[in-house]
């Protein structure tokens, strides 16, 4: 590997961690973005001579410290800050250099900082879109896509968030044991966006985001450990797992998207799967309110049981999703419930589904609505009608791997 690749695998492995370490130290969103971007410019000018350091994590954290200081110095205004930030700094420095295991006993920022942005103070959208961009590190571009709204929406719900974290004073913590219950669902629902973001990506040019899935997949058992034996929890972890056994076959070596009839199920992660069902199983036996994660979670789990596509219990899947409706009524599960109709009752049936579901206007814009469309027209025979709901979703689409196998259902009409 060349030295300019290593530098941006470790720019793009550590970009979050540095970011939140930089969060906690300096106490501003908006100033720990500029100190981090100093610190990777600073390493793009001294690494290629002086080499890649043995920690480079500590380093970037360290370099970009040292910027914010020598920012707020510059500006007599905040001279009294520049004190709290070196004897922040001086207390930091031996907190700097932590290694896994420190993680692991929640010496974590990155968790840290979810909760941050968690905070009861915001709103659950707020909580979940300034997670993707902060911790994440997804543009406000990506963010808004993943909400279905335009891009300015997004920068001015964003800078609130910011301001609103600024203005009222919330620590950069995991809260105290007594505040935990009242931040796990906003922290969940981060945890599940970030995977979802990894999962499925909402632009560019490869289907998944694998540093995403997997961040998502390590903090939900952070998560497993601060709060054992939640049911919300475990079917989280549950979800997550039994999506990511099948990462391995969601793509073909071309890097084209492989639907999961077609998918080869001996590349699924058997011990992810094994795990996953018996989290499942637990999350289900748990005493409290049932989880809309542990239902995702089963629905999940009689798909990867399922020795091949047709072997599927589709209809107990319906029914699982018409549980999950009452629990969480998004279009998102609208759309996945009448893809399972589909597979039960037929097509048609599906389609008045999808009709009803597009009359509403809340999934303008979403490819995977006329994507939908379109496979159930083509198999109601309805061949013009179908091609124009692709060419709409081909539109749509800001994946690459989604658009070329969209561009080939249509080439599939084309060609009779």
């Amino acid at each position: 590997m060349t030295a300019g690749k290593a530098m941006d695998e470790i720019f793009r492995r550590e970009a979050g961690r540095v970011l939140a370490t930089l969060i906690r130290l300096l106490g501003d969103f908006d100033r720990a973005e500029e100190a981090r971007q100093d610190a990777f410019a600073a390493a793009i000018e001294q690494w290629p001579c002086a080499g890649i350091p043995a920690n480079p994590r500590a380093w970037l954290v360290s370099a970009g410290r040292n910027k914010a200081v020598d920012r707020v110095r510059r500006d007599a205004i905040y001279q009294s800050k520049v004190l709290h930030l070196e004897r922040a700094s001086a207390e930091a420095d031996a907190r700097v250099f932590i290694d896994e295991e420190d993680e692991a006993a929640f010496g974590d920022d990155r968790l840290r900082l979810i909760f941050t942005c968690c905070h009861p103070a915001l709103g659950s959208d707020a909580q979940i879109a300034l997670t993707l961009r902060e911790v994440c590190g997804l543009t406000t571009q990506a963010v808004s896509r993943a909400f279905l709204v335009s891009e300015d929406t997004m920068a001015q719900r964003l800078v609130r968030a910011k301001k609103k974290i600024r203005e009222a004073g919330i620590p950069y913590e995991t809260p105290p044991p007594e505040l935990l219950d009242e931040r796990i669902d906003g922290v969940l629902a981060v945890i599940y966006s970030v995977f979802t973001e990894g999962y499925a990506v909402t632009s560019g040019t490869d289907l998944m985001n694998e540093a995403l899935c997997d961040e998502a997949i390590r903090l939900g058992r952070l998560v497993d450990v601060l709060l054992p034996r939640n049911p919300a929890i475990t079917g989280l972890l549950a979800l997550v797992l039994l999506h990511d056994a099948r990462r391995r076959a969601r793509v073909s070596d071309a890097g084209n998207l492989i639907l999961l009839e077609h998918q080869n199920r001996g590349l699924w992660n058997q011990a992810q799967i094994a795990e996953g069902l018996a989290l499942v199983e637990d999350s289900l036996r748990l005493p409290g309110r049932v989880s809309p994660y542990s239902v995702q979670a089963a629905i999940a789990a009689l798909h990867v049981r399922a020795p091949d596509n047709d072997s599927t219990d589709w209809r107990q899947i319906v029914g699982l999703y018409e549980v999950l409706l009452r629990l969480q009524p998004t279009p998102v599960i609208e759309l996945n419930h009448a893809v399972a109709v589909s597979m039960v009752d037929g097509p048609r049936s599906a389609l008045d589904l999808v009709e009803s579901l597009a009359a509403r206007g809340e999934m303008k814009d979403y490819h995977l609505l006329n994507a939908v469309r379109g496979s159930l027209l083509h198999r109601l025979k309805r061949t013009a009608e179908a091609r124009e709901a692709y060419l709409r979703a081909l539109a749509e689409a800001k994946v690459e791997p989604e658009r070329r196998l969209i561009a080939a259902r249509i080439a599939q009409i084309d060609a009779g």
